[in-house]
């Protein structure tokens, strides 16, 4: 015998469902190092100014350290580093985007964050191939907008496995 739904729980189903339409082909946009990225909307809970890191000893070198975030330790990867590019001192348009990915929450530090943008999937092609014939697990595919075309991230990519494991690790251990 199947239960009948609950009002409540129909209206949470349909909630959920509307608001993932109302992400979808949405991202936020920023700038490093003088290039537009862009990572979907669904992974960020909120963007922040810089504010003081605390570093953390035995993390990979992309990763600055931590923040707390009103009562929670969050680590930060400066994005820059993470793709091999050249450090930057931080200023007032340096921002910190926080974003979820499967449960860990992570600040990226970037240059300039600019916007929220629709890009349909029909405007994104494919990410190049690399040097190495590849692509890069990092890339997502290439937003056009307009005569534009921004970077998209695969912002689930940025941390590998191990990564998060040890990310998980340092954020317990800063808590003791």
């Amino acid at each position: 015998m199947t239960r009948a739904k609950s009002r409540e729980e129909t209206f949470d189903h349909d909630w959920d469902e509307n608001e993932e339409d109302t992400q979808k082909d949405k991202y936020l946009t920023f700038h490093v190092n003088g290039e537009d990225y862009g990572i979907e909307i669904r992974f960020v809970t909120e963007i922040i100014g810089i504010q003081k890191i605390t570093q953390v000893p035995d993390m990979p070198h992309f990763l600055k350290g931590v923040i707390n975030l009103r009562g929670k330790v969050i680590p930060v990867m400066d994005v820059r580093v993470r793709f091999g590019m050249p450090e930057k001192k931080y200023d007032e348009r340096t921002c910190i985007v926080v974003v979820d990915i499967e449960g860990t929450v992570i600040g990226l530090l970037v240059d300039q964050v600019q916007e929220v943008v629709d890009i349909p999937g029909s405007q994104v092609e494919p990410p190049p191939e690399t040097s190495r014939g590849r692509h890069s697990p990092f890339l997502q595919g290439m937003g056009k907008i307009g005569d534009e075309v921004k970077i998209l991230l695969n912002v689930e990519q940025l941390l590998v496995d191990e990564e998060l494991r040890r990310i998980n690790n340092a954020v317990w251990e800063s808590k003791k």
